[in-house]
């Protein structure tokens, strides 16, 4: 009876390339699941096969059941490939390697998902999508299907921030249903081992400018009889985690600007009450060294944010804008060495000043630190920028320009 993982697929096994769709669910123990995922995939790909004339297979990529989940999806016409690297992600990832399909439908073989919401899916790829994503928010949750702490707070929370800093336009954006193409997906170069392959697989397409789609999905109750994999507190943190270091702009660029912001105002302010005594309300000793400490914190911070863009860019899973080619072009090695030591010039200069007017006190005691404060600020500006030249053409490649156009991957055309 479960002699084929498709209608079709019978014929079709001296040929792989004539496989289109591969639906890959992720196994670890599902012995108790997988009948009914795997039926339920079948009539995935009939309706496939009816509304789009595509052909598919069914993939079980197995991370080391114990429970006979591999001989079991074999007799039911699946297609198991063992993935040794442990973890949602891995299990995924060797999934889909091996799958033969140009078209891959993902979803986890627990019950949860209905496989016959990525007929829709396969139809948004047809039509131009590279990645799209299920939403359970607007195909419908079954109660007891997802914690509270998930549905209200965790998913939203990560979802917004994901949104926020890559600007997605994904409403779910950890739903295990997904479809892409498999040359987005080899493009895209996933790596996350755990449940943050989620997330990982939206950034790195939002970064790459693939086209995203997203359609309803339902999710049900799950069938198993343990605890799930899923691990919240653990597994939000690594969410997370990734949201922030595949962003430098949200991670160092934002906090750096508001860090030279209120540093830079509170020198003009210090400044200008040293100028003219009495025009601007007092500012201390104290407010200078916080000044300091901002402006030289926030400037290191730019040069992280530079960093990581620019190791993004290097590693492929980021796209390049026109004016960070133009600036990548423009700035050297050189140039940074340059700019630092003229930067730590020009303290070493102030802090000269202040040392021939304290000789000229007889080495007595300063009312205002601000000139020593500023000298010191510009000394470790300057080198800041000198080391950060050094680092940035490491990751650019060991070469004095950090990148170039042939070696930044190109926005895709559409």
């Amino acid at each position: 009876m479960f002699v084929d993982a498709t209608h079709s697929l019978s014929h079709l096994r001296g040929d792989v390339r004539a496989i289109d769709v591969s639906i890959v669910m992720p196994c670890l123990d599902e012995a108790i699941s997988l009948p009914h995922c795997i039926a339920n995939a079948r009539r995935a790909l009939d309706l496939i096969e009816t509304r789009h004339g595509l052909f598919g297979e069914i993939v079980i990529a197995d991370n080391g059941s114990t429970d006979g989940s591999q001989q079991l999806a074999t007799g039911l016409g699946a297609r198991v490939v063992p993935v040794e690297r442990r973890g949602y992600g891995a299990a995924l990832i060797g999934g889909c390697e091996g799958a033969y399909g140009r078209y891959l439908l993902m979803g986890d073989a627990d019950g949860s998902y209905d496989f016959t919401d990525g007929v829709a899916m396969i139809g948004e790829l047809l039509d131009g999508a590279d990645l799209c994503m299920g939403s359970r928010f607007r195909g419908g949750i079954a109660p007891g299907a997802m914690p509270w702490k998930n549905r209200y707070i965790g998913n939203p929370v990560l979802t917004g921030i994901l949104n926020l800093f890559f600007r997605s336009g994904i409403s779910d954006a950890h739903c295990g249903l997904r479809a892409i193409t498999r040359d987005c997906f080899a493009s895209l170069d996933l790596s996350g081992s755990g449940m943050e392959f989620a997330s990982e697989m939206v950034i790195k397409a939002s970064l790459r400018r693939f086209r995203l789609a997203e359609v309803p999905a339902t999710l049900s109750v799950d069938l198993r009889d343990r605890a799930p994999h899923l691990r919240p507190w653990r597994d939000g943190w690594r969410h997370l985690r990734y949201l922030m270091m595949l962003s430098p702009t949200w991670v160092f660029g934002v906090p750096g600007v508001v860090a030279l912001g209120v540093g830079l105002a509170l020198f003009a302010m210090a400044l200008m009450q040293a100028l003219a005594p009495g025009s601007f309300p007092a500012v201390g000793n104290y407010w200078v060294v916080l000044a300091a400490a901002l402006v030289s914190g926030g400037h290191l911070c730019g040069m992280l944010a530079f960093a990581g863009k620019l190791y993004g860019l290097r590693a492929g899973y980021r796209a390049a804008r026109p004016w960070e080619l133009r600036l990548g072009e423009k700035l050297s090695l050189e140039a940074m060495l340059l700019s630092g030591l003229a930067i730590s010039g020009t303290g070493v200069a102030v802090l000269a000043a202040v040392f021939w007017k304290w000789t000229a006190r007889d080495f007595g005691a300063t009312y205002s630190i601000l000139p020593a404060v500023l000298g010191t600020t510009l000394v470790t500006m300057g080198m800041q920028t000198v080391m950060g030249g050094f680092l940035m053409a490491i990751l650019g490649g060991n070469e004095s320009r950090f990148y170039r156009m042939q070696a930044v991957p190109p926005l895709p055309l559409r």
